[in-house]
């Protein structure tokens, strides 16, 4: 199964890394491919330019073989839609090859006002990663959808190419891009929120020192 796990990584930190970690080994699959985002639709352009922030994602992610870097979204002119990676992704992998998007449920509360929303459950599985305080109104399109293609288990996700959504629970760090930001810029230090060679690199580069 190829899962993307897509988001602006605005800087990348233990948070991203250990989630996409946890979702390889909940899932069974080889590797989780980080999709960094270049023009984020629903959110403030990111601190650090595009070229900056897929630096520091490779240098995050170099020696950890269940991780790499997907990057054709910066090379897009416009707005990032996910729907537009999955359709290249269909187009490239086939019909049959199993793909899923992964969101948390604070983002996927807005699914239904995403871009061509509804067309994305017919190219990929979506799986819903739980946040705390991060809850899915009933009587939503959101809850709708994922109530009505729950699947049961991660083995019903491999055996078709797309379709389904998967809720799960797993160990969350309590760290935001936003906190990291924000201490950078008051001269704090934000060490052990991310890896040391990323930490370095921000430094060395002078990055989010006035975001």
């Amino acid at each position: 199964m190829h899962l993307i796990y897509g988001g602006t990584f605005d800087p990348v930190h233990h948070g991203h890394l250990r989630l996409a970690i946890e979702l390889k080994e909940r899932l069974n699959i080889e590797q989780v491919v980080l999709v960094p985002c270049h023009v984020p639709p629903h959110r403030a352009q990111p601190g650090a330019d595009s070229h900056n922030r897929l630096a520091l994602l490779r240098l995050a992610i170099e020696g950890e073989p269940g991780l790499t870097v997907d990057d054709r979204e910066l090379g897009r002119d416009g707005v990032s839609y996910t729907v537009d990676t999955l359709r290249q992704l269909r187009a490239e992998l086939g019909a049959d090859e199993p793909i899923a998007m992964v969101v948390g449920t604070d983002a996927f509360a807005a699914f239904d006002r995403w871009h061509d929303w509804q067309v994305i459950p017919e190219l990929a599985h979506i799986i819903v990663v739980n946040r705390p305080g991060a809850e899915l109104t009933s009587d939503g399109l959101p809850a709708e959808l994922l109530l009505a293609r729950q699947a049961d288990s991660p083995e019903q996700l491999h055996a078709r190419p797309g379709g389904l959504t998967l809720t799960v629970d797993l160990p969350l760090l309590a760290i935001s891009a936003t906190g990291i930001r924000e201490a950078i810029q008051a001269g704090r230090s934000p060490r052990y929120l991310l890896p040391d060679r990323v930490w370095a690199e921000i430094q060395a580069l002078g990055l989010y020192l006035g975001s």
